[in-house]
């Protein structure tokens, strides 16, 4: 059922009130789940996404339309959509215009394939690289995510697609995250798991999706301190929560507490609200406060304009969107290394791929972000493509590492493929997708312990946090017997996240990160070896040298404490030197920052200007990123932090000035003891420069 069907030209903004007034309580109560997804995912031989899901809302006697709901963060999991690199890939290129871009074609995809309401928008922060689920976020910084989501929010509901920002809040751990409970203070939860939030939700964000996970004792889905008294009293959000799927929520008074829309299914909402309801443990106030953000949100996306006047099956992975795909990859892929200026290499006369992922195409997660493209380029292809099939050769994989080297050691290049699948990392996944809906079926009362139990059991678990931050042992042996021949050797790292590389990294003067590229990663791949494009991508978050130097992470804990630290942060606090900081990448040129000036406005703006100048011989795209470091004698504070990042065009000998504007708000802190913000006046430095690195920083102070 397409969702544009039995709508009514009398829902708008205006007639909620009356369409509100025309409804039963059984009415009511049935917008505020779910319908039908078990049913529809059994019919559809249990892949995910073959058909729209209901998602709440609708009335047939009123003819009020639903919401139908598709994932995901990496292009819409439905058909055969454009598959855009992941969420981290495009958090690599610090592009917000990109990802507004990337917005728009998703928004009209998701609508050509009978939809209104994304998933899309994925912003938890990245606290520790074991997530099995980074790959579906921008990063490790706040400000990076809050901008970036901000950008995919807008152009999702450009074509009246309402965007759903998600997992609400403090998720970062998979495996356990139906049910563990994340301990942090106030001030914690405010200023590190919070503000990405809220800065989406103020661009004008229409929906947002709870949690599994428990914050401080409380299921997110049920969670009255974040969904009510933070969410709407404080941020003033008038549009709808609703729950993760099946395991979202668990209690009828989740209602109550702020959340607006179980899904798929009615499992503790539907009869049992109802029955909440009509025995007085619920008021009937909370029913029509959920059902009139239901039906303002519907009538906001059905009765405006659509920017097209058609939505035909035929924009979906057409041409432009493809491209774009494209274009993201190039943007995303980080050049970490480059000794030697080994790249680019534009007519080489022999090359060799290796390793078993150069001849897949390894696009990412298999589990409610999937997406099934009509085609995508593996590395070996879009090599082939670009340099000639005569030219380029197939040498072998893991399995025989001697054999590569003797393919190598003669080679102009050699590209060594290594890194992950959705196998090591991802969504946890016991079988195929599995959210919980044979629990839900078979006992009805849906509790955590059930649920976490069924899925640690279920046969073929895939995906999940991973068990290890560093390559396969095969892999690192490759990459050193290949070193050993050769000093014409590129790694391609393909993962979610930080790869850890000390033990490795020393012995190849190349180093490439892909991240899940897409379907035209190949392709983009080849571009980037041959010069075509100056890599441009910087890490969204560090890499370590070790373990130990990131947070504590258990994938199966029951409870789990967070503080402020974490990422650059953390190993600046503690004086240790990364691997490759925030915001690293390198390009085929070089980059000088010359100037930098400040001041602060009358209204507490503070505003700075930097000019940078290309000093070498190619156009390349420089991220500036601007850091503030405050007095921090009121309270701990992080050593600096990201206010601002540009990521601009500069030509060969052009000197370019950027400009950048940070509010008075986004300086302070949160006083646990007043239970509000405050500002610390003192001296402020203020950096920029190419990384969070504070050797490369272009500094001064101001007095605020």
């Amino acid at each position: 059922m397409d969702y544009t069907e039995g709508q009514s030209p009398e829902l708008s903004p205006a007639s909620v009130e009356a369409t509100l007034a025309a409804m039963t309580l059984e009415e009511k109560i049935a917008m505020m789940s779910g319908r039908g997804f078990f049913e529809t995912f059994r019919a559809d031989g249990n892949v995910w996404g073959a058909s729209p899901y209901r998602a709440g809302g609708g009335c047939e006697r009123l003819g009020i339309p639903a919401f139908y709901f598709t994932d995901g963060p990496r292009g819409v999991a439905r058909g055969e959509s454009t598959c855009f690199p992941v969420t981290m890939a495009r958090g690599a290129t610090f592009d917000v215009h990109l990802e507004r871009r990337i917005g728009e074609a998703m928004a009209m995809e998701v609508r050509a394939q009978g939809c209104n309401l994304s998933g899309a928008v994925c912003i938890n922060l990245l606290r520790h690289p074991g997530w099995g689920r980074a790959q579906e976020t921008y990063g490790e910084d706040m400000h990076h995510l809050g901008e970036m989501g901000a950008a995919l929010s807008v152009g999702l509901q450009r074509h009246n697609v309402a965007a759903t920002v998600k997992h609400f809040a403090a998720n970062s751990i998979e495996n356990a995250r139906f049910k563990i409970d994340v301990q942090m203070s106030e001030r914690v939860l405010r200023e590190v798991y919070l503000p990405h939030f809220k800065r989406v939700i103020d661009a004008g964000c229409l929906t947002v999706m709870s949690a599994y996970n428990k914050l401080n004792g409380e299921y997110c889905g049920q969670n009255r301190h974040l969904l009510t008294d933070i969410l709407r009293h404080e941020w003033g959000f008038e549009g709808v929560v609703h729950s993760d799927w099946v395991m979202g929520v668990y209690h009828p008074y989740g209602a109550a507490a702020g959340l607006d829309i179980e899904n798929p299914e009615p499992i503790h909402f539907g009869q049992k609200l109802f029955d909440a309801v009509t025995n007085g443990q619920i008021a009937p106030d909370v029913i029509d406060t959920a059902c009139r953000r239901i039906l303002r949100v519907l009538a906001q996306i059905t009765a405006a304009r659509d920017p097209l006047t058609d939505y035909p099956s035929t924009l979906v992975g057409r041409k432009a969107n493809t491209e774009l795909a494209y274009e993201a990859a190039l943007k995303s892929a980080v050049l970490l290394k480059n000794d030697a200026a080994l790249l680019p290499m534009n007519a080489p006369s022999r090359v060799v791929v290796a390793g078993r992922l150069a001849r897949v195409a390894n696009i990412g997660d298999g589990g409610s972000s999937r997406v099934r493209p009509p085609y995508a380029v593996s590395p070996l292809e879009g090599i082939e493509a670009r340099f000639g099939a005569e030219r380029v050769s197939f040498g072998g994989d893991e399995s025989c590492p001697d054999a590569v080297a003797e393919h190598a050691k003669d080679a102009d290049l050699t590209v060594l493929v290594v890194g992950y699948t959705a196998d090591d990392e991802g969504e946890y996944i016991p079988g195929d997708i599995n959210l919980g809906q044979e629990v839900a079926e078979a006992i009805g009362d849906l509790d955590v312990s059930a649920g976490a139990s069924v899925a640690a059991e279920t046969p073929m678990p895939r995906g999940g946090d991973r068990l290890s931050l560093r390559l396969l042992p095969e892999q690192v042996e490759l990459i050193h017997r290949v070193a050993s021949v050769t000093d014409r050797l590129l790694v391609v790292i393909q993962a979610g996240s930080a790869v850890l590389v000390r033990e490795w990294i020393d012995a190849v003067p190349a180093v490439l990160q892909t991240f899940y590229p897409g379907m035209e990663g190949g392709r983009a791949l080849a571009a980037l070896i041959a010069g075509d494009s100056s890599p441009s991508g910087r890490l969204p978050f560090t890499v370590a040298r070790s373990e130990a130097d990131y947070p504590f992470f258990d994938r199966d804990a029951d409870t789990i404490e967070y503080d402020l630290w974490h990422g650059y942060a953390k190993l600046c606090r503690d004086q240790i030197q990364p691997e490759f900081y925030f915001g690293h990448g390198l390009t085929y040129s070089s980059v000088a920052y010359r100037t930098v000036t400040c001041r602060s406005t009358n209204g507490g703006v503070l505003e700075v200007e930097v000019a940078i100048e290309n000093t070498g011989s190619a156009a390349v795209a420089e991220v500036v990123q601007l850091y503030v470091s405050p007095p921090g004698k009121c309270a701990p504070r992080w050593p600096h932090y990201l206010k601002g990042f540009e990521r601009c065009e500069v030509a060969p000998g052009d000197l370019v000035f950027v400009r950048f504007t940070v509010p008075r708000d986004a300086l302070m802190y949160w006083d646990d003891a007043v239970a509000d913000w405050r500002f610390e006046t003192g001296e402020y430095v203020v950096a920029v420069g190419p990384s969070a690195n504070p050797e490369q920083h272009l500094t001064t102070t101001l007095f605020l």
